[in-house]
């Protein structure tokens, strides 16, 4: 035990160093510190998990948050333990929540908010860390915007999303997650655009959208902002091309008195998420979720291809 408090001790100084360097910029120091605690991280991961696959996923979702939050962290000699309790966390609420865990997830002590998304906002990081996702190939980018910045976290609810396996999810996540932790680093004073800026800008697309279908206007916007050759693909497996049918089923929802409510945009370049909320009245018919997201993917500034997801709860 004397031994193992000793070693301890020893390495508080580089830590502390590694940190203090970390926080002044210093990419490299943030992949050795990560790189030093790696098994240990892993360990507590494992404790809880009791899988090693899971565990490792774990791991790389902590390396995240620790990458984007080591500003935060007020005692660097603490580094260690700081990092263990991110990564406790995380495993907790993999077992107890139904839906998956946003890297954004912080420990109790440190500052909360409703979503990863709300928490890049408030730190000038945000940029960088939305840079980095933009990085990635479509098909990962993809799949990280709706795992880490939507409601659409299952792996399940993924793949339905885009269409693939499960496991494809799982892997295309585990290399996204692999690539995220090179890059955060190396990109760490890179030039990038303001994503913020994006965001907002995809955000108001989506409400004039919505407010669109409620003014019988739907269609019109549609023609200005879509490809008239559109591929969309619906909640029920159904595929159809082109705008039309699309603007008609709008028109039909809303004139039984079906209303959505946006509750939430994730935005890339060229991969954007548009959640909503659906209410509709009794005598509304099928196929009204009371939950929906849109999977968008841009082309030169038009909506290429949609992706619909229905679900049983907001």
């Amino acid at each position: 035990m004397r031994i193992s408090s000793r070693a301890s001790t020893l390495d508080e100084p580089i830590d502390r160093e590694l940190v203090l360097l970390a926080q002044s910029g210093d990419s490299a120091a943030l992949g050795t510190l990560l790189a030093r605690h790696r098994a240990g991280m892993l360990a507590v991961a494992v404790s809880v998990l009791r899988d090693l696959a899971e565990s490792e996923d774990a791991v790389q979702d902590a390396s995240l948050t620790a990458l984007a939050r080591i500003g935060d962290l007020r005692d660097p000699a603490a580094v260690g333990p700081w990092l263990r309790m991110i990564v406790r966390n995380l495993c907790r609420k993999r077992l107890n929540a139904t839906t998956a865990i946003p890297a954004g997830d912080l420990p109790p002590s440190a500052e909360q908010a409703a979503d990863p998304q709300e928490v890049l906002e408030r730190h000038a990081q945000r940029d960088w860390v939305w840079h980095a996702v933009g990085l990635l190939s479509p098909p990962l980018r993809t799949v990280t915007l709706l795992r880490y910045f939507s409601s659409v976290t299952r792996y399940d609810e993924i793949a339905a999303a885009c269409g693939v396996p499960v496991g494809t999810v799982r892997r295309r996540l585990h290399e996204a997650r692999g690539i995220l932790s090179r890059t955060l680093p190396a990109t760490l004073h890179s030039a990038y655009d303001d994503m913020a800026a994006v965001t907002a800008a995809r955000r108001q697309e989506a409400e004039e959208a919505v407010a669109a279908g409620h003014q019988g206007t739907f269609e019109a916007l549609l023609r200005e902002r879509w490809w008239p050759d559109v591929e969309i693909a619906w909640g029920n497996g159904r595929r159809t091309r082109g705008i039309g049918h699309l603007a008609q089923v709008m028109d039909v929802r809303m004139a039984a008195g079906t209303r959505q409510r946006l509750t939430g945009v994730a935005a890339s370049a060229d991969v954007v998420v548009w959640e909503t909320d659906v209410s509709s009245p009794p005598d509304a018919g099928p196929g009204c979720a009371p939950s929906m997201c849109w999977l968008l993917s841009y082309d030169a500034d038009r909506v290429r291809r949609v992706r619909m997801i229905h679900r049983a709860a907001a």
